[in-house]
């Protein structure tokens, strides 16, 4: 592990009571102003959550995958929101940059992005281009001394709030495929960037996405990430990789903060003259949801240590998505369940908690997706 384990549990135990004592109470607000406090957002700076997994050589806490599933826990037993925030400065509005930049971009970019002082995101998705992520159209041509960019990218994280933004483009116009698309890191405020209005969404209020807009943008050649055309795919795909075992490890979060408000519940709600914790049918229902939650929590941190240890866990972070997203969509609507019909009512956490967790299954790869790439993994290793 990268930190000594003394070392790492106060980190843990200081993240822990951050949550409980200044995140969870703040959850109904950032639900109705749609906004992370700016105080909050300061905090969470100091505490160096904005750099948890960029390298300490740029100013980050430099994480391994394992004690990155484990801060994830943490942050994932309250609103995502307050995660989303700093979520894409770490993983895919981060990671590229980590794995593929050059030195002069990554002296340049990664240690404001550890710091906080600007938001990453991650513009892949497009209006035509989500799952079929290969067949984006937003193109850049070379002009001169650099590059021309059009397109529009959709349901961007954190772009409303972006300082950088590392987009996907074609730069090889004669190929419909991955080998033609290249990763660019592109700064807020450069003539030819606009943002569409903020994405009214199911849930995870106080997370913002909006379109990205690209009209003749230039940018130049050092904006390139790696300096290498043609590589942008492979990149979004690691980056992904990597964020799939960290939304698994959220998503276990999310799911024991759940299971810990259904049993708080069902002790002190009485029907028929007893709790109704005492119903063999609601047993079974907290029964399945912890076990299925403690599933999840072990393929995660397997799937972490793999990885750290060198392994190529493609397979494996897609089978930690498919499992750990859709496990804490049951353990949500179980959640309501158990609540009866005050899991039904807006001012309750379960309610909000059951739309805002629906997104696990979508982004960084639908389950769908996941099913495919773990299928297709198998086949190719069983014919190699």
């Amino acid at each position: 592990m990268a930190h000594d384990q003394e070392t790492l549990n106060q980190f843990l135990d200081t993240v822990s009571r951050f949550v409980r004592e200044r995140l969870v109470p703040l959850e109904e607000s950032v639900a109705e102003t749609d906004a992370v406090p700016d105080d909050i957002a300061a905090e969470m700076r100091r505490m160096g959550l904005f750099g948890f997994a960029l390298p300490e050589e740029y100013g980050g806490l430099g994480l391994s995958m394992e004690e990155e599933v484990q801060l994830a826990f943490e942050l994932g037993q309250t609103s995502p929101a307050f995660r989303s925030l700093v979520g894409t400065n770490n993983g895919i509005g981060g990671q590229g940059l980590v794995m593929d930049g050059t030195e002069d971009q990554k002296k340049r970019y990664l240690p404001k992005l550890a710091s906080g002082e600007i938001i990453g995101a991650f513009a892949l998705t497009e209006p035509e281009a989500g799952s079929d992520a290969a067949s984006l159209r937003t193109s850049a041509y070379r002009d001169g001394a650099g590059y021309v960019l059009n397109g529009t990218k959709r349901f961007i994280t954190n772009a409303p709030e972006a300082g950088l933004f590392t987009v996907f483009a074609r730069t090889d116009p004669t190929t419909t495929g991955a080998n033609g698309v290249s990763a660019f890191l592109v700064e807020a405020g450069v003539r030819g960037l606009s943002l569409g209005k903020n994405d009214r969404k199911m849930g995870q209020r106080g997370a913002h996405t909006c379109d990205v807009i690209f009209d003749d943008c230039r940018v130049p050649s050092s904006a390139l990430l790696g300096g290498v055309e043609g590589q942008g795919f492979k990149t979004a795909m690691k980056a992904l990789d990597r964020g799939r075992i960290h939304i698994s490890a959220v998503s276990v979060g999310v799911a024991e903060r759940l299971i810990r408000e259904s049993l708080h519940y069902a002790l002190e709600r009485k029907q028929f003259g007893k709790p109704i914790a005492e119903f063999q049918l609601i047993q079974a229902m907290l029964a399945d949801s912890k076990a299925e939650a403690y599933a999840a929590r072990c393929m995660v941190m397997d799937a972490a240590r793999r990885r750290d240890a060198g392994e190529n866990v493609g397979t494996l972070a897609g089978c930690c998505k498919l499992f750990a997203t859709e496990m804490v969509g049951r353990v949500a609507d179980r959640a309501v369940q158990i609540h009866g019909g005050a899991g039904y009512i807006a001012d309750c956490a379960v309610e909000r908690l059951y739309r805002d967790v629906r997104l696990f299954r979508i982004y960084e790869g639908t389950t769908q997706i996941q099913q495919l790439v773990i299928a297709r993994n198998m086949i190719r290793e069983a014919q190699s």
